[in-house]
């Protein structure tokens, strides 16, 4: 058994060194900027966390300097929606406001790995930081009080009994009351890209973010105020390079 083990290594080392000096040896397409621009699902999001945008300039052969920015919708742990019992209609139980995170980002793409210039996959290590602007909007629910179908829209408080509930209010009810937090956000990630084209740009990156505010925020009353988000993320991504 150990035998059939130290040929499959003896076969797996082999192999990675081959690949290693084929990579190596391909020639690669060069280009000295890039623009992308993403769609986000994250571990504190719904099924669109929300979009991404990044500016990168080339340093040398293998590191970039990149701008960047998120506009997210963060979500608190706990939330759970629900459908009303007398419409039907989804709301966010206990939730009284939404957080909209806007997080400016200067960092550093490392190539890892060059890809051919119409085969394979570029890998790019990612790091990035900066300040995060932290916009809370009130959630507004339509209930009804005496069960009838007189309807008032308000931002949602404990007082409002859960069966009493119609719906959600207006798409941006609220959004001129709207409060705002300082923090700060860091980012670390793998990107793979994987277009064909020498002049467009497709692929994903997967990583792990941390946003960070100077104050807890509420977003459900009834629990926990957090300032910190920890999230893991996938953002597919499409751009063009020159």
């Amino acid at each position: 058994m150990r035998g059939q083990e130290k040929t499959l290594w003896v076969v797996v080392l082999i192999f990675a060194v081959q690949f290693t000096v084929y990579s190596q040896t391909q020639d690669s397409y060069e280009y000295q900027s890039e623009f992308t621009w993403g769609i986000n699902k994250n571990t504190s999001s719904g099924l669109i966390g929300g979009f991404t945008f990044k500016k990168a300039r080339k340093i040398n052969d293998r590191v970039f300097e990149t701008f960047g920015l998120e506009i997210m919708n963060v979500k608190h742990p706990q939330e759970i929606r629900r459908n009303s019992i007398i419409t039907g209609n989804f709301f966010i139980l206990g939730k009284n406001n939404y957080l909209y995170s806007f997080r400016f980002q200067y960092g550093r793409d490392v190539i890892l790995y060059k890809k051919a210039p119409y085969q394979g996959v570029e890998i790019k290590g990612v790091f990035a930081l900066g300040p995060s602007l932290g916009i809370i909007a009130p959630y507004y629910v339509e209930y009804s009080p005496d069960g009838g179908f007189r309807t008032f829209r308000e931002q949602y408080h404990l007082g409002i009994p859960p069966d009493q509930i119609w719906g959600t209010g207006y798409l941006f009810q609220g959004l001129g009351e709207s409060g705002a937090a300082i923090g700060g956000n860091f980012k670390a990630a793998l990107n793979f890209e994987t277009g064909t084209v020498k002049s467009s740009v497709l692929g994903f990156e997967v990583g792990t973010l941390l946003d960070a505010y100077t104050k807890p925020i509420e977003l459900m009353p009834s629990t926990v105020k957090y300032s910190v988000f920890p999230t893991l993320f996938i953002t597919v991504f499409f751009g063009s390079r020159k």
